[in-house]
């Protein structure tokens, strides 16, 4: 049986026909507030995987081999949820900048210092990355949840699961209440 040869165009309702480009077009469009929210968490994202492998690659001291692991799962994690975010702005039309200047001049995230680092000043310091990803999300969280429930819905996945990397990162330093 012969295969159909893709031409470009379809046929709307009315019978014209219409481009890919046209058919590509339709939908819903993020605003470009909506864009630029999704962008802010986005760089956040990318930056807190690198971050992350920085710290994977130089940490050192007690429990290396554990907070080594548990940075493997962060940015696992930072990056999946970059690619949702990413993907998520291309079915609404926007455009992602993942470029590393971009990353750089942008990012909410404070720079992560160079050579080694202990495990203890390692867990401190993600967790303040953690901190600062889940910060940004939550300030755009309401203007893009109203314009975008469905990206909303994203931004909630993304939230629930680095609160609970922050949670048990972070519990690597405490000490017991009341001890």
């Amino acid at each position: 049986m012969a295969e159909k040869k893709s031409t470009g165009t379809a046929t709307n309702k009315r019978g014209a026909k219409t481009t890919r480009r046209q058919n590509a077009e339709k939908g819903f469009t993020a605003s470009p507030t909506l864009a630029a929210n999704l962008q802010t968490v986005l760089v956040d994202l990318i930056e807190l995987s690198l971050q992350g492998k920085q710290a994977h690659w130089n940490v050192v001291g007690r429990n290396f081999r554990d907070t080594h692991r548990q940075l493997d799962e962060i940015i696992e994690a930072a990056r999946t949820f970059s690619d949702t975010v990413a993907e998520r702005m291309r079915a609404l039309h926007a455009v992602p900048d993942g470029r590393t200047d971009t990353i750089a001049e942008t990012t909410s995230l404070p720079a992560f210092p160079m050579g080694e680092v202990s495990t203890q000043d390692t867990i401190d310091l993600i967790t303040a990355r953690l901190e600062a990803a889940i910060a940004t999300m939550r300030d755009v969280h309401d203007a893009v949840d109203e314009e975008d429930p469905t990206s909303a819905d994203i931004l909630h996945a993304v939230l629930e699961s680095l609160e609970q990397f922050a949670w048990m990162v972070s519990a690597e330093n405490r000490t017991p209440a009341g001890s």
